[in-house]
C-alpha cells in the first residue's frame, strides 16, 4: 500500500475516533495514532544472529469531560477495541479530579502550517541486503586493526 493512502486511512481512523469521543461525552478530544514496519538484523562474528521484521501500530486518545481529563491507548487497531479505547478514555475522566488548566489549546495558539522536515525516507524491506549491510559493517570494524579480535556484532535497523 502506498505511503499517500496509508496516511489518509490513519487519518480517517483518527478522525472517526475524535468524533466518537465526542459522541460519548468528552468536550474536547485529541488522539495520536502510529504505524510502523521494519526490519532489524544483527550479526555477530560475521554471522547471522538475529532477523526481525515489524509491523506494528497503536493509538492513543486523551479527552477532556470539561475540566477532567483521561487517557487510554491500545495497540488493537479493530474498531471494537478502539470504541472500548475511547470508552475507557471518557470513563477516566469522568472520575479525575477537575484542573482548571487543562484542555486543548485555543485555536489561535494551534499552527496550521508545519514546514517539510524531510524525515520520511522509504526503502524496500530487503532481507538479504539488511544481512550483507551487518555483515560487511561488521566486517569493516574487524578488518580495521589486526588487535580487533572479538566483536559484539552489528546490527542494521
Amino acid at each position: 500500500m502506498q505511503i499517500e493512502q496509508q496516511l489518509a486511512d490513519i487519518q480517517n481512523v483518527v478522525d472517526d475516533v475524535l468524533k466518537l469521543a465526542l459522541s460519548k461525552g468528552a468536550t474536547q478530544a485529541e488522539a495520536s495514532m502510529s504505524k510502523v514496519q521494519g526490519i532489524a538484523v544483527s550479526s555477530r562474528m560475521q554471522e547471522v544472529e538475529n532477523v526481525e521484521f515489524t509491523n506494528d501500530g497503536g493509538l492513543g486518545i486523551s479527552v477532556y469531560v470539561g475540566k477532567r481529563k483521561g487517557s487510554a491507548s491500545t495497540a488493537d487497531l479493530s474498531k471494537a477495541a478502539l470504541t472500548l479505547a475511547v470508552e475507557k478514555a471518557v470513563d477516566i475522566a469522568r472520575y479525575t479530579s477537575e484542573d482548571p488548566c487543562t484542555g486543548l489549546a485555543d485555536a489561535d495558539l494551534i499552527a496550521t502550517e508545519f514546514p517539510d522536515l524531510d524525515l520520511y525516507h522509504p526503502e524496500e524491506l530487503d532481507t538479504e541486503k539488511a544481512i550483507k549491510t551487518a555483515i560487511e559493517a561488521e566486517t569493516a570494524a574487524m578488518n580495521y586493526d589486526s588487535r580487533i579480535t572479538n566483536s559484539d556484532g552489528a546490527s542494521y535497523n
